[in-house]
């Protein structure tokens, strides 16, 4: 006799689901010990303990290199400038070359492109960019020279008068460096990325002393994630960054500010308007460094003489605007202090402007937040200085206005929106300025993301199909468990089944035999393995086998309470489209199937809370209804 849950024509093929039809549920309690399962994902192992000591060490080597660093810009800055030798980091403003000056920057522009053409073309640019890309193609992998050849290409293009800022060179050299390690230690790709991050973060904050802010760049610039795995090296790295820094040169912040009046309410929106503008103002300063680069590629000369013919156009405004010459770290701190007429910030912000557009065009190396901090805080100051004018009644702050403008333009710019908060807040230690810099930023952000697609940091790679994520949200699988996605109604074999009869069972195109995967189970019902219908329906094998002989690796399981994430994994590792679902509570017991199918259908949700605009309550005559 047949069960009544069997189909009457092939005894032992189940029509109905494994919960229904069987009296017990399907016992592993011999396949499952064979079975493969997912590990637990956890927030952190031993393995995170390893990769945070290296990261601390890293972060102490790199808080040496950036000194390292610095110090060989001084030396480079002192001798083309000065014609001494000395490693004390100072302006090229003060030199008096005359019109021999122009020369210096051509010279260093040379050197530049010979190091870019015999060395690896890799340095060219300001890293980040560079960087990025090697995240998300290479496995983190930078090639170990560039460990040595950006600092001291870096270093020679600042130090002959390059209008760009040390930060971009030493997060750089701190990420390849912690590539380099990562590349001769026995670690996985993300943890290499991780090690990346850290030594970039390292170097920001060893030059700056802004932990906080190196982190928060490395999770929006580089790792693009935020779990603890990745968050605590890169943490603890930038604090031993800055502990060296505070050592070798103090706590103080690097651009000193007096101290700052908590603005009122129309000051603030006055604020949040400036960085609105800014927002605006960085979109067409993206757009110009691009359309600068764009010419120099259609010049008919090679790109090896490119730095060259920027160095030329460095040296020429340097000439007539000395202050735009070299890092200009002081000029950032005059801005924010109050320190330039407005006549001389509007002269700044312009020539500084059109050096480092047509320098970082030309493809030499050096950084880009120094010159838009100095672009965007002359802007912003400019801006304030003249609604004080206008409303004195408001009580705008010029110095406000400046640090606003400098940290917006950066945050438009990059859409690094709470890198350039952080970061101004803490090279200030201004506590004042915080809220006007979360508003300001912000708005700067809100323009940019309107009105351009890409940044200054992604638009060079995304030219070349590099997708950079923009957006970075909770992975919607990791959300939702098995239990709540898998199919509860299986269709099972018998193993003792020969293949003719479930292939004549197949043939009649039942509805319980249009699935693509059967649980097999033996004459005590205990799982075997799956098997697939292509599998059931490969000519290659004969009709009298049993379904037990096909059966040729143990069942691939994963428990209801696994969430969805861990399940696709699981499938990818072993190369299956679907897994046995066992009970939480029971787990020599099955409870259903997990397949592709379902893992796609489980994004249903998460689309239709994204799509679908619908009102749920209406306020009427009677008061608030549902709707």
């Amino acid at each position: 006799m047949t069960s009544p849950t069997e189909n009457p024509a092939h005894p032992g093929v189940r029509l109905e689901g494994s919960t229904d039809a069987l009296p017990l549920f399907p016992s592993l309690s011999i396949s499952l010990d064979a079975a493969r399962m997912p590990r637990r994902s956890t927030l952190v192992d031993r393995r995170v303990l390893r990769i945070t000591l290296v990261a601390l060490v890293l972060g102490v080597v790199a808080a040496f290199i950036a000194q390292v660093l610095t110090a060989l810009i001084g030396l480079v800055t002192n001798l083309a400038f000065y014609g001494r030798w000395s490693t004390a980091f100072s302006s090229p403003a003060g030199h008096h070359l005359g019109p021999w000056v122009i020369v210096v920057p051509v010279i260093g522009g040379l050197l530049v492109g010979a190091m870019a053409r015999w060395g690896s073309r890799a340095i060219r640019g300001h890293g980040i960019p560079e960087a990025m890309e090697q995240v998300l193609l290479n496995e983190s992998k930078i090639p170990p020279r560039i460990t040595f050849l950006k600092p001291v290409s870096s270093a020679i293009a600042i130090g002959t008068g390059g209008p760009f800022g040390a930060e971009g060179p030493i997060i750089a050299t701190g990420g390849a460096l912690g590539s380099f390690i990562g590349q001769l230690l026995r670690v996985t790709g993300g943890e290499r990325k991780v090690l990346l991050a850290a030594g970039a973060a390292a170097g920001m904050a060893a030059v700056f002393g802004s932990p906080v802010a190196a982190v928060v760049l490395a999770v929006e610039l580089l790792l693009f994630e935020l779990r603890p795995r990745s968050l605590i090296p890169v943490a603890l790295s930038t604090v031993a960054a800055t502990a060296v820094r505070y050592a070798l040169q103090g706590t103080a912040p690097v651009f000193a500010m007096p101290p700052l009046a908590e603005p009122g309410a129309v000051a603030l929106a006055c604020y949040v308007g400036v960085g609105a503008l800014l927002g605006l103002i960085s979109v067409g300063v993206t757009r110009i460094v691009y359309g600068v680069e764009d010419a120099f590629e259609k010049l008919p000369v090679h790109w090896m003489w490119w730095p060259a013919l920027g160095g030329i156009a460095v040296g020429v405004v340097g000439y007539f605007a000395p202050l735009t010459l070299g890092v200009g770290y002081t000029n950032i701190e005059d801005i924010v202090s109050g320190q330039f007429t407005l006549h001389a910030l509007f002269f700044l912000c312009v020539m500084k402007f059109i050096s480092w557009s047509i320098a970082l065009g030309s493809g030499t190396s050096g950084g880009t937040l120094a010159p838009l901090f100095t672009i965007g805080g002359a802007l912003g100051a400019l801006m304030g200085i003249g609604l004080a004018a206008i409303a004195p009644q408001y009580g705008i702050d010029p110095r406000i206005a400046g640090l606003v403008g400098m940290a917006a333009i950066f945050a438009g710019a990059s859409r690094a929106l709470l890198t350039a908060v952080v970061f101004a807040f803490e090279t200030t230690g201004q506590p004042a300025g915080l809220l006007p810099l979360l508003g300001g930023c912000t708005a700067a952000y809100l323009i940019s993301a309107l009105m351009m697609r890409n940044t200054i940091m992604t638009e060079k790679i995304a030219r070349r199909g590099v997708r950079v994520p923009a957006e970075y949200a909770a992975d919607y699988l990791e959300q939702i468990a098995v239990g709540d996605a898998c199919s509860r109604d299986v269709v099972t074999l018998r193993a003792d089944q020969t293949l003719g009869e479930v292939r004549r069972w197949l043939g009649e195109g039942s509805p319980q035999s249009q699935h693509q995967g059967f649980p097999v189970v033996d004459a005590q019902n205990r799982v075997q393995g799956v098997l697939t219908r292509r599998s059931l329906l490969d000519p290659q094998w004969s009709y009298t086998l049993t379904l037990g002989d096909l059966v040729t690796r143990a069942p691939i399981v994963v428990k209801e309470d696994h969430s969805l994430r861990e399940a696709a994994d699981h499938m990818v590792a072993e190369q299956v489209g679907r897994l046995v679902v066992v009970s939480r509570e029971a787990p020599h017991t099955m409870v259903g199937i997990i397949t592709r199918g379902d893992l796609l259908s489980a994004h249903a949700r998460r689309l239709h809370e994204a799509r679908e605009a619908k009102r749920h309550l209406r306020i009427g005559r009677r008061g608030m209804r549902t709707a």
